[in-house]
């Protein structure tokens, strides 16, 4: 079975399948716990000022939201429960789910932990109706996986436009968008409904006269080059016209890790260090997994009062070792402090990032002539192909020693590349 990828191509059949599971975290939580289930629930740390990663179906029924406060959310809801996340509980039931989609079909990829997509183009005498398909993968997950388990799923001729349709109607939406009803689908909708337009492009669209979606996907490409700068003008155009330019990824552009932060260990400069640290050798694995090396890194943070700041570096040597990267950050801080006489470090923290983009693959790293690089190199290899293997605990470096772990292991809403052997 050939494995369907993008193209430019007019797709007319709504035969994309989209499937976004319903309060993901909040559900698993409850899935485990039969106690927690019709109740209102929030999957984040346990202090009132920390952050909800996803409130349950009934919390946002009391206006409960991602990223809000646990302080805030416990003044909408005061009998909201508070669960710490469990990043293994939410990997088995994703696994789960995934094992279910492709039971049905082999063309499946999933887009985050909470998200997957299906081409079905491929499977017409398969599957002549998409709508009993969608219906019957709803029953399997909830068969094999989790009685508590909703998803919402959107059918559409490509991805967008099905991920599209799963936001509009939730919890457990089943919506097909097709050339019959776009049009008048996409004129109640503003700009901002379209997963991808933030304020930025709003702003710019409208000003070029571009009020709703529909107008968006009767703007000419060349017209949308003009106003969006570049081949994104073009991407916006085939995505509201039916073609497919979002369902499969070629490898990773960039890789992140952010922490937020709790008053402690905000105002502890050797906590603030070590979890720096953590972040970056958290990158130092990911990019040996990847076999990659970057030549771009970036150190970003948010204030408790919305103030931000980044700063980056542009190397001419690429690299992959995390503690190189975290001494290279540090240096580049320490010049815009002095630079602008001010202090990054500060007690009004609230997150603190790192990211790594421009990779090279390790297979194209040139080493000078008697430079010790290639046996270090080499043996971060080792070490991770250890850990691989026994388990993360059984080797580990000398800067990773620590009393505590200070990052724990987490999954986010983001790529979940690194769940799967490549």
């Amino acid at each position: 079975m050939a494995i369907f990828k993008n193209h430019t191509r007019y797709q007319e059949k709504a035969r994309v399948l989209f499937i976004d599971m319903n309060s993901f975290f909040a559900s698993c939580e409850q899935q485990e716990n039969v106690a927690w289930r019709n109740k209102p629930l929030a999957v984040c740390g346990n202090h009132s000022n920390s952050v909800i990663i996803a409130p349950s179906k009934e919390a946002k029924l009391y206006g409960v939201k991602t990223g809000m406060r646990l302080k805030e959310a416990q003044a909408l809801c005061p009998h909201i429960i508070s669960v710490a996340p469990h990043s293994s509980i939410y990997r088995k039931y994703h696994i789960g789910v995934m094992n279910v989609l492709r039971s049905f079909a082999d063309n499946v990829i999933p887009k985050s932990i909470d998200e997957a997509v299906l081409n079905l183009n491929e499977y017409e005498l398969v599957y002549p109706d998409m709508h009993k398909l969608a219906l019957d993968i709803k029953r399997a997950i909830q068969t094999q996986v989790g009685d508590w388990l909703t998803c919402s799923i959107g059918i559409a001729p490509n991805t967008f436009l099905a991920k599209l349709a799963t936001d509009l109607q939730k919890p457990d939406g089943l919506v097909e968008i097709n050339k019959e009803n776009i049009d008048s689908i996409l004129e109640k909708l503003d700009l901002m409904d379209l997963p991808g337009i933030a304020e930025k492009w709003n702003k710019k669209l409208q000003l070029a006269g571009i009020k709703n979606p529909k107008q968006l996907r009767h703007t000419s490409p060349e017209v949308l080059k003009k106003i969006m700068g570049g081949i994104i003008g073009y991407y916006w155009h085939y995505r509201l016209n039916f073609a497919e330019v979002d369902y499969y990824s070629n490898g990773y552009k960039s890789m992140s890790a952010v922490r937020t932060l709790s008053g402690i260990q905000r105002s502890n400069p050797k906590m603030l260090m070590d979890i720096f640290l953590s972040l970056c050798m958290k990158l130092e694995n990911r990019m040996v997994q990847h076999e990659v090396y970057t030549k771009h890194i970036t150190f970003y943070c948010s204030y408790v009062n919305g103030a931000k700041f980044d700063t980056y570096r542009h190397l001419s040597k690429p690299i992959q070792d995390g503690t190189d990267l975290f001494h290279m950050l540090i240096d580049k801080i320490a010049e815009v402090e002095k630079e602008k006489k001010t202090t990054i470090f500060t007690p009004q923290l609230r997150s603190i990032g790192v990211a790594v983009n421009q990779f090279i693959p390790d297979s194209n790293i040139q080493y000078e002539l008697f430079d010790n690089q290639l046996r270090k190199n080499q043996l971060r290899k080792t070490v991770y192909s250890i850990k691989d293997k026994f388990g993360k605990d059984k080797l580990i470096k000398a800067v990773e020693l620590r009393d505590e772990e200070v990052v724990k292991d987490v999954i986010g809403f983001g790529s979940v590349k690194d769940m799967y052997k490549e």
